[in-house]
């Protein structure tokens, strides 16, 4: 097994490469699912090794490779969609998974004696990044925040070679972020998530004092104008789809929902009688009220009440209650069964909890809803790329250009600056007061 200093540097080659070795010494392992395992694990490699790559604006391998949970989360889903497997077939690809993360965290020669969940067992792979994990995991970050901040740690890793990342000192961690974007021309945005990500690291972790952090090389802020879809596009989208996703990419048209406030809606978020939809948790934590399109309440409704069996089903089989924010789980124990919380949107399985590793029924991903979406685009035969935050673009302009007022849709979108909200006024069909051009005067 490879040491501390070893995993994501130098080999030129992911870590998964190693468990070749764990695979063939492992002795709680028949011949059948020592093969099954070995299979899986192959695929699984080359998917890091893909998926990263694109991803890697360096192009390196070595942080190409390095496989995360969030990766193998992301490939069972995908294999679920694509391949259309039974159940068997799923267990052995999430057995096979579990197996490798449990083995990156045992010592060399340790006996393997069961299979913790993915997320509870991924706690790190070097003592940084052990108090790293532990130190978010204290401040009940979010699981996305965790993959985020952990990446670039390990991107600040590469950076500093051999030496250890607990030694990095504020003018290393300046000259970083000027390589993120000068040699690797990152973004604004992706720079500030790195300065947050490593400052957190340094500062909160190993207790180092940085010092100021306004003298590094700034990632040039670039506007970028986002896709939008016309009324006759989106009307052929939605055509194109059927069924829940076809609902959930309805509604977050008609009421301007991010993705993840829309499959994080509880079933008291959404108001029928009011025609109101509350976002919870969108960026910086905040809620928000927006519209609910009218011509979705019998279809609503509808889902609603297939849900109130679900919940029937879930409470007959004794499953734990679906996740709670915060310290809610431990005020009140018993609201995760309770109705209210239901999620509007669950997922047809069961998934294991990253934090407890409880398995409990958890909302749809995120790239489930993503893959259904640009199936849809591409059976609609749309010109553009669409992503479902197309459909929160397509909501803005389309009310700027019925005569909403600015102010109103910034509200609506939960923007803190109307600056942010006025890039919809050049997405307009007749922008400005209604000029045409010379073309067709």
């Amino acid at each position: 097994m490879l040491s501390g200093n070893q995993i994501g540097r130098g080999t030129g080659r992911s870590e998964a490469a190693d468990w070749r070795n764990w695979l063939a010494n492992d002795p709680l392992l028949t011949f059948g699912l020592r093969e099954g395992y070995r299979r899986t694990l192959t695929d699984f490699d080359q998917f890091c090794l893909e998926r990263r790559a694109s991803g890697n604006a360096g192009g390196r391998t070595r942080a190409a490779a390095q496989p995360t949970v969030a990766l193998a989360r992301e490939y069972v889903e995908l294999q679920r969609l694509e391949r259309a497997p039974g159940p068997a077939q799923l267990h052995e690809w999430k057995e096979a998974l579990n197996w490798l993360f449990q083995c990156r965290r045992c010592p060399p020669g340790a006996v393997l004696t069961g299979v913790p969940s993915l997320g509870r067992a991924d706690l790190g792979r070097t003592p940084w990044e052990r108090r790293l994990v532990e130190k978010i995991r204290v401040r009940h970050l979010s699981w996305r925040t965790e993959q985020t901040y952990r990446g670039w740690a390990w991107r600040l890793a590469d950076f500093l070679g051999e030496r250890p990342v607990e030694s990095a000192t504020g003018e290393e961690v300046r000259s970083f972020l000027s390589h993120l974007a000068t040699a690797q021309r990152v973004g604004a945005s992706a720079q500030k998530q790195a300065l947050n990500a490593l400052v957190f690291l340094l500062r909160e972790v190993e207790g180092k004092e940085l010092g100021d952090f306004s003298d590094f090389t700034r990632a040039r802020r670039r506007l970028r104008v986002p896709v939008v879809l016309s009324r006759e596009e989106c009307a052929r989208l939605f055509e194109a789809m059927e069924g829940v996703p076809k609902l959930m990419a309805e509604l977050a048209y008609g009421s301007g929902l991010r993705v993840m406030e829309l499959l994080r809606l509880r079933v008291k978020d959404v108001d029928l009688d009011r025609r109101q939809v509350v976002g919870r948790g969108g960026k910086s934590d905040k809620d928000r009220v927006t519209v609910l399109p009218e011509q979705l309440l019998e279809k609503l409704a509808a889902h609603r009440e297939r849900l109130r069996q679900l919940q029937v089903q879930d409470r007959e089989q004794a499953l734990p209650g679906v996740w709670l924010p915060e310290g809610l789980e431990r005020k009140w124990p018993k609201a995760g069964e309770a109705w209210e919380w239901q999620w509007f949107w669950p997922s047809r399985e069961l998934m294991n909890d990253p934090r407890t590793g409880l398995r409990r029924r958890h909302h749809l991903l995120d790239v489930t809803f993503q893959h259904f979406v640009r199936q849809g685009a591409r059976q609609g035969k749309l010109n553009k790329k669409v992503t479902p935050h197309v459909l929160r673009h397509s909501f803005a302009t389309h009310l700027l250009e019925h005569g909403t007022d600015i102010r109103t849709v910034q509200e609506l979108l939960g923007h803190e600056d109307v600056a942010t909200t006025q890039i919809y006024t050049h997405l307009m069909r007749k922008p400005g007061l209604g000029v045409r051009s010379p073309l067709d005067l």
